[in-house]
């Protein structure tokens, strides 16, 4: 057997592809849930606690400011271990695909608040001077003047950070979640061959490629002119 014929065997088996395919499928499936559901909570709750920051409530923000350099120090695979494996000792227990998703969703969260926090101050004094010379408060002029402009700065960064995020999901094969990662380890240590693990990095190719062409289009589209 040929050096190329050895690879092939090992990696690009197809007996072994056909028999465990439909498992790596069912574990794309699980990625796509997993990550649209951290993607949606991640980004509204840092987005509530930009907002929440806004109002300069000092006790309030120390402690966002608290909890968003928490998560955003630690590892996510810490986060993940500690949720899944310490919250039963405080009598609470979770599955491991909602122990990836809390964990990654605070992770982003934090990344959110800090982007989305730095689009509301990079707004210049003058348009919220503006929104009182309208004779609007503070609540109408961050939400109909300063928001939308905010948004628009944050959207390139947070398009990266919630890419980076999204493929930490394989993260949670760690914990037994069944995702493509997960999937993949378990087809190969049943079948011997290592076969499933390429068809895992073709499925995270099919998943994430358009994700990040996507991603590079959304940054042009929404970038400031200079």
């Amino acid at each position: 057997m040929t050096g190329w014929e050895a690879f092939a065997f090992n990696f690009l088996n197809p007996e072994v592809a056909a028999r465990y395919a439909p498992m790596i499928l069912q574990g794309l499936g699980i990625t796509i849930l997993l990550a649209l559901l951290v993607i949606v909570a991640g980004l509204l709750l840092g987005l509530a606690l930009a907002v929440v920051r806004a109002f300069g409530i000092r006790p309030l923000n120390w402690a966002i400011i608290f909890v968003v350099d928490l998560f955003r120090a630690l590892p996510p695979l810490v986060i993940i271990v500690l949720i899944y494996f310490g919250l039963p000792a405080a009598g609470l227990s979770m599955s491991g695909f909602w122990a990836t998703w809390l964990s990654l969703t605070l992770v982003l969260m934090a990344f959110a608040e800090e982007i989305f926090w730095a689009g509301i101050s990079a707004v210049s004094v003058g348009q919220w001077e503006a929104g009182r010379a309208l004779g609007l408060r503070f609540l109408p002029t961050l939400r109909k003047i300063v928001l939308p402009q905010a948004v628009r700065i944050a959207i390139p960064p947070l398009v990266n950070r919630t890419i980076a995020i999204t493929k930490g999901t394989a993260l949670g094969s760690v914990v037994a979640v069944s995702e493509i990662l997960g999937a993949a380890q378990s087809g190969m240590a049943f079948s011997g061959n290592p076969t499933p693990l390429t068809l895992g990095a073709a499925a995270y190719l099919v998943l994430f490629l358009p994700v990040v062409v996507a991603g590079r289009w959304v940054e042009t589209k929404f970038a400031w002119k200079r």
